[in-house]
């Protein structure tokens, strides 16, 4: 998934997200039928697209408010009694791959912030500048770093949240245009998210596919790499033509000329983060020890003071406020409005507890439709009707996939529904396990970071709208919102458009009699 955090080595992750399917529990009857299950998670679509798209307002809070008047509403269509229905809302809050995602931008979210108090954005520039790397540049050299760090942690998620906090500001800096540069961003976690071993989508798909981790990793590389190269060209194209938002003219060189390569130093705490999530440790261990290293190195060089990474302002009558006002991260203050918690850890994790509230509504919403009967109607019509040779079993597992991501934005939640019917489909045509498990995690891993609703690019725009605040010279006019962006992630769009034409012209096709799956032997 977007989140994709990887469970440990020790975890049968077939165990993992078989509670998550939504398939066992009771049923909710609808009046309408089954469709009116899906009224909930319709709405909220509707209300995102109007929010979004038509009024380019793009609020977290206002999407919560839509999902929960979706909510409400849908419960005016229950047949009987509402409390299956309440305790359907619950059970969906609850799913383990929901909360994951949220983990995962937290830490992320805080590590990000300390490199970023620490002067990892100062230290990018400097680098660029002096490697000749301008505004043109920068979105396609941004493109692979991201793809290189999001294949080593496995997070697309906590990549989004880095590069938007690290690597966006400096663009902007240098000259990049900042919706080309958003959309590079997330076309490397989509590159990492769909190729990490370590990725849970990645464990996911292979896992619902009945195939081991390994052969589909090495699988699915022909396809990645195709779109990735087409997409990299596009990035140096595009940044020849879109130019940046020439940021205060000579205000701008002078802070680009006034930066300093101290920075990159948290090039090593990055390191430490890829290198223990390659080793098989728990994604929120590595980026654990990542935060570990970066306020050690932080503080050994003076970037960052203790009271910066973390800080309790109290009141001067507060008890032992005075007698403990020493401590490095102690401030005592006279303003009532100055008292609280602050520092590098506090403001990262801060800026994503919004969007953490509507993620679980949403993964409420799309249990829902599950319980109520919606889901499987679309995919048992699918199955009859679209899926009648080879060629179109292929499409419709592709554009059932994508169906799913629409309407449940974490993907990795979308791959542990659609799963199974992306099995009996291919199954019922002799596909290899390997090609299913591509066909499923390509679509997820492309169309998570796509959507403006969906969670990869509503956690890069959360880490983004807190950018204004870290430096005088970012303003709100210059982030870009979640439904600018969608043309201009290339790898996702052509990581689709690569399955469509491979399942057209059959390129890659491998039936079980070509090459039989293994058991999955590890993670």
């Amino acid at each position: 998934m977007s989140t994709d955090n990887s469970d440990s080595p020790d975890a049968d992750p077939s165990e993992s997200f078989v509670q998550d399917t939504g398939e066992e529990g009771p049923r909710i009857e609808f009046y309408g039928g089954r469709g009116m299950s899906a009224f909930p998670i319709v709405f909220f679509i509707l209300w995102a697209i109007a929010q979004t798209a038509f009024w380019r307002i793009s609020d977290e809070g206002g999407l919560v408010i839509g999902i929960l008047v979706g909510l409400i509403g849908g419960m005016f269509f229950v047949r009987g009694d509402w409390k299956t229905y309440a305790n359907t809302i619950f059970e969906g809050m609850t799913q383990p791959v929901a909360v994951t995602a949220i983990v995962a931008w937290i830490w992320a979210g805080m590590f990000a912030q300390l490199l970023q108090d620490g002067g990892f954005v100062d230290g990018l520039v400097w680098f660029a500048n002096t490697a000749g790397i301008g505004g043109a540049l920068f979105p396609a050299a941004t493109f692979v770093l991201a793809a290189v760090f999001t294949t080593g942690i496995g997070t697309g998620y906590g990549a989004s949240i880095a590069f938007v906090t690290l690597f966006f500001p400096a663009g902007l800096l240098l000259g990049a245009n900042p919706i080309l540069l958003f959309g590079a961003i997330l076309s490397g976690a989509i590159f990492g998210d769909n190729l990490a071993p370590v990725s849970d989508t990645t464990i996911v798909s292979a896992v619902t596919q009945d195939s081991d981790i390994g052969g589909v990793v090495a699988s699915r590389f022909k396809y990645v790499i195709v779109a990735a190269i087409v997409a990299f060209a596009g990035y140096l194209v595009a940044g020849q033509f879109m130019g940046g938002l020439g940021i205060g003219g000579d205000a701008q060189e002078l802070l680009v000329a006034e930066s300093e390569p101290i920075g990159l130093v948290h090039l090593l705490s990055m390191g430490v983060v890829i290198g223990t999530a390659v080793a098989g440790r728990h994604i929120v261990e590595a980026i654990s020890w990542g935060i570990v290293v970066a306020a050690v190195s932080s503080l050994a060089l003076g970037l960052l003071s203790l009271g910066d990474i973390v800080s309790f302002n109290a009141p001067a009558d507060a008890p032992l406020s005075q007698p403990l006002e020493f401590l490095p991260i102690l401030t005592v203050v006279e303003n009532p409005d100055d008292v609280g918690v602050g520092g590098s850890l506090i403001q990262g994790a801060a800026g994503f507890f919004e969007l953490a509230i509507l993620v679980l509504l949403i993964i409420a919403a799309a249990q829902i439709m599950i319980r109520g009967g919606a889901f499987q109607a679309i995919l048992d019509w699918s199955i009859e009707n679209l899926a009648t040779n080879v060629r179109n079993a292929e499409l419709t597992m592709v554009g059932s996939a994508a169906l799913i991501n629409a309407v449940i934005t974490i993907n990795t939640a979308a791959e542990v529904a659609i799963g199974p019917y992306i099995s009996k489909i291919g199954e019922r045509f002799n596909l290899n396990g390997y090609r299913r498990a591509n066909i499923l995690d390509a679509q997820t891993a492309a169309l998570g970071y796509i959507f403006p609703w969906s969670g990869g690019v509503l956690a890069g725009y959360s880490a983004m709208q807190e950018l204004p605040g870290e430096f005088e010279w970012f303003d709100t006019g210059m982030l870009v919102t979640p439904i600018d962006v969608v043309p201009f992630v290339f790898q996702g769009w052509l990581l689709v458009a690569v399955f469509i034409i491979a399942a057209l012209t059959g390129f890659g096709r491998e039936y079980i009699i070509d090459r039989e799956s293994e058991e999955v032997a590890r993670l």
